[in-house]
């Protein structure tokens, strides 16, 4: 088969295309034909050497595919050979064939392509679990999301606006302001213009100042200001540590107001952990999906022997949504 070879790894460059064996599925796997991957942070971040993957995981990039599968390992009862799916993977999605854990897999939305159904899987799981489970993100709360116009973030809006919460965003340009409000925020500010702490303040006055939750993936350049913008009870949640972790920071805001700072990365879960997390987004979202309540954004589209130019793009940060690799067209 083909697939997308990082070597050693390095600039973007060094993604390239190359031959291989196809996987055999275990006991509880399947074989995916990947007809699209999606492209994500942590992809980027594996290639520069920043977040290896598990030692029983493929070495190869990609978190999410979609396509059909054509041969199930032992013990898979659930689904049969032909099944169009959409897979959270551990590794191994850039390329044309790709083993999932049965219980990663769900179908493809009704009428919805692979393409789009590429890009759900990494971020509907990590918003999810990070959100709901570690945010206990409730209706009638306020969120605020940094990256608004990632995928995360756009995910991010979208459940918000499921459940009944107000969403604020950040984002870095007035066109993807413009984007993030039309997609359902309530607020969308320019960071590169606006303090946003002085703005969620200024947005949510009249003795109801500040938000629930935050979904930060900046890291610790944000951190006192994301413990300001907080209410009582409030929960800061990191996906991502994009600028740095480390940071020297006041912390009486915690103890003042009853703080909860949390995080999490996909990765690591258990096969438990993400079956539950599956089962939860097949009951709660997988309809909205279908119906068109739910919406969701691709923004490009590369072969998957571009799949440097794909890395640039997301690099860039010059993208809204989705960014997928046609892996069936090669």
């Amino acid at each position: 088969m083909k697939y997308i070879d990082h070597g050693v790894g390095g600039d973007a460059e060094c993604l390239q295309l190359a031959d291989s064996v196809r996987p055999v599925p275990g006991p509880g796997q399947v074989l995916i034909e990947v007809i699209c991957a999606g492209v994500n942070r942590p992809d980027v971040l594996q290639r520069l050497g920043k977040y290896p993957p598990p030692p029983d995981a493929s070495p190869v990039l990609g978190l999410e595919v979609a396509g059909r599968i054509r041969a199930l390992g032992a013990g898979v009862a659930d689904w049969k050979v032909d099944d169009e799916v959409t897979a959270l993977t551990p590794g191994g999605g850039y390329a044309e064939y790709c083993v999932a854990e049965a219980g990663q897999l769900l179908p493809i939305p009704t009428g919805m392509d692979f393409a789009t159904a590429a890009g759900l899987a990494e971020n509907w799981f990590t918003v999810w679990a990070n959100l709901m489970i570690h945010g206990q993100l409730a209706h009638g709360e306020r969120l605020l999301v940094h990256g608004g116009s990632s995928g995360i973030g756009l995910t991010a809006i979208q459940l918000a606006r499921h459940i009944g919460v107000e969403c604020l965003v950040t984002v870095g340009n007035d066109e993807k302001a413009k984007f993030c409000r039309d997609f359902g925020a309530a607020l969308a500010i320019n960071y590169r213009t606006h303090d946003f702490a002085a703005e969620v303040k200024r947005y949510t006055g009249n003795g109801d100042t500040g938000v629930d939750v935050v979904l930060d993936m900046v890291g610790a350049p944000y951190l006192q200001r994301n413990l300001s913008v907080l209410r009582r009870d409030g929960r800061l949640v990191f996906v991502a540590f994009l600028e740095g972790s480390r940071s020297d920071v006041d912390l009486m805001p915690v103890m003042l107001k009853r703080l909860t700072i949390t995080g999490s990365t996909m990765r690591p879960r258990s096969l438990a952990e993400k079956s539950a997390i599956r089962d939860a987004l097949l009951q709660n979202i997988w309809p909205g999906l279908a119906s068109g309540a739910i919406r969701t954004q691709v923004f490009a589209r590369f072969p998957m022997a571009q799949a440097a130019q794909a890395h640039q793009l997301m690099e860039s940060s010059q993208h809204i949504g989705k960014i997928v690799l046609d892996v069936a067209s090669g």
